[in-house]
């Protein structure tokens, strides 16, 4: 994510029931979103005790049982150079020989063969301490790792490593050596460190105080293989998915964050005081009565740019479309009038208008896997060029791990991109509240009568007295037109307050009651 102050980022927390969705903006642009189910499991992040249920010859891997309804799987390659070190260990934990307070002093075995054969080291039934690395996607279980590491703000901790790496976008020497020497001094035996970005320029104070926390996250991992546990069994969670997302992209250029629930508001208020300290008062607790999607223009940016066909300007459009094993991207140049001539220089500023948009797709949805784009052709290798070093550039500050190849002839571009949970889908399609998708609908002049039936019925069932009537705004435009307006004669005639609130992500014949405490009248 872009580092420019400049830019207006702001970050909408929208807390659910059943999930919180996540929206950041950058000048009121959506550019990420994400939704966390409240129970959602297995995410990237969480360190499980597994057990090996089945050995794949073939493959060089296993599948490991985790507790998923699909068993996770497993390379031989991502079991990483201390595996036997950290085999060793879980036996001896699990056996209570091992103590937490003698990690510093546990005994290391050897390096584990790159070349090596997994029938060789893991067998049926095993006991295995594992990461997931990709989320259970569609038929497929969790991808996992048992290279540990747990991710802090400023460093990420290496249980079992014996080096210490340094971001490379920390370009001053003197502030490598600053950190190198640093953590030197306070990292106990056994453990690696990978500093990130953000610990450029950190006190000491601030950068021990992480590592003791995140040494601490993994001792209390150590202490449950000591208590008796079976697999499968969750050993550690990542952090939720929203402080997950703050501890990842949040910095200083952040001008507000706002959320619409207390405890959620809370918890990344008191977040925030760890990582930047003085910065609490970017957070803010959104209270209105209109939905906060609604009111930031989220709503509204979600169905114009989750949808099959995303419109750009000057009539050019893309078709995103989705199969099992990879995104297709198609570019179409729309009704251009442009000369026979010109038809090089159109294509190129099609292509290149188009490339700005599939970047933000890609971000947004978080496409992963291979993704293909079919660019209008071009004919000369200069234009080609300069549209696949666009594509890079503007792909530069994607978080995921990512690759770009160039156009080949046939002006096919091809983008492998680091997916490590299921993409964001979204159903833009909304089903007629009206007809209930029949195709069929009560005549629109009606639909007064029907909300003012509908009124009298609740007036006469509960004799309440306070009334909020939530339409889309075209309806409520209609209702409060002219004097009186339908809205003020319904209120006089059943001595009701009616509070009328428009809302732009219903469809145009809904609408719903609510009750004066906000819960809605069925």
């Amino acid at each position: 994510m872009s580092e420019n102050a400049m830019i207006n980022n702001e970050l909408v927390i929208d807390v659910a029931s059943s999930d919180i969705s996540i929206a950041l903006l950058e000048d009121k642009r959506l550019v990420e979103f994400s939704k966390e189910v409240s129970n959602s499991r297995f995410l990237v992040g969480d360190i499980y005790l597994g057990r090996v249920k089945k050995i794949l010859p073939a493959l060089n891997a296993a599948f490991i049982d985790v507790g998923h309804d699909k068993d996770a799987f497993i390379h031989y390659l991502d079991l990483g150079a201390n595996f036997n070190t950290l085999t060793n260990f879980v036996k001896d934990s699990m056996n209570a020989k091992q103590k937490t307070s003698g990690f510093g002093k546990i005994r290391r075995s050897s390096i584990l063969d790159k070349e090596g054969k997994i029938q060789n080291i893991l067998v049926q039934g095993q006991n295995i301490v594992v990461q997931i690395v990709k989320e259970p996607i569609s038929t497929k279980g969790p991808r996992l790792t048992s290279e540990i590491s747990l991710a802090g703000r400023n460093m990420v901790l290496i249980p079992f490593g014996n080096k210490i790496s340094i971001s490379q976008k920390i370009g001053e020497t003197e502030e490598k050596k600053r950190l190198r020497n640093l953590i030197e001094s306070i990292l106990p035996p056994n453990y690696g460190v990978i500093l990130r970005t953000a610990a450029e320029g950190k006190r000491a104070a601030v950068l021990d105080g992480e590592l003791k926390m995140l040494i601490q996250r993994w001792e209390s991992c150590c202490e449950k293989l000591t208590s008796g546990i079976t697999a499968p069994q969750l050993l550690a969670n990542e952090v939720s998915r929203t402080t997950a997302i703050l501890r990842d992209i949040l910095n200083v250029s952040f001008n507000n964050i706002y959320v619409n629930d207390s405890n959620v508001y809370n918890e990344v208020k008191e977040f925030i005081s760890t990582i930047l300290p003085g910065r609490e008062k970017i957070v803010k607790h959104y209270e209105g009565n209109v939905p906060i999607f609604d009111q930031f223009g989220i709503s509204k940016q979600i169905k114009g740019t989750f949808g099959r066909v995303v419109p750009l300007k000057k009539g050019i459009y893309l078709v995103v479309e989705r199969t099992e094993a990879l995104h297709v991207i198609d570019v179409n140049s729309g009704a251009r009038n442009k000369t026979e001539n010109d038809q090089e220089t159109s294509a190129l500023e099609v292509n290149l208008s188009a490339a700005e948009e599939i970047v933000h797709q890609i971000r947004l949805r978080d496409l992963g896997g291979i993704i293909i784009i079919d660019f209008i052709d071009m004919y000369t290798q200069e234009n080609r060029q300069l549209l696949y070093e666009k594509m890079c550039t503007l792909l530069e500050n994607d978080r995921a791990k990512h690759s770009v190849l160039p156009l080949t002839k046939f002006g096919l571009m091809q983008i492998t991109r680091q997916r490590t949970r299921p993409e964001m889908r979204i159903k833009t399609d909304e089903i007629c509240p009206a007809c209930s998708g029949s195709g069929h609908v009560a005549p629109s002049i009606l639909l007064d009568d029907q909300i003012e039936n509908q009124l009298a019925y609740h007036k006469n069932e509960t004799g309440m007295n306070s009334v909020t009537l939530k339409t889309h705004p075209y309806i409520a435009a209609y209702l409060k037109k002219g004097f009186p307006s339908r809205l003020t004669k319904w209120a006089i005639k059943y001595r009701c307050r009616i509070k009328l609130e428009s809302i732009n992500s219903f469809s145009f014949l809904e609408y719903q009651f609510f009750d004066k405490h906000g819960d809605r009248i069925d």
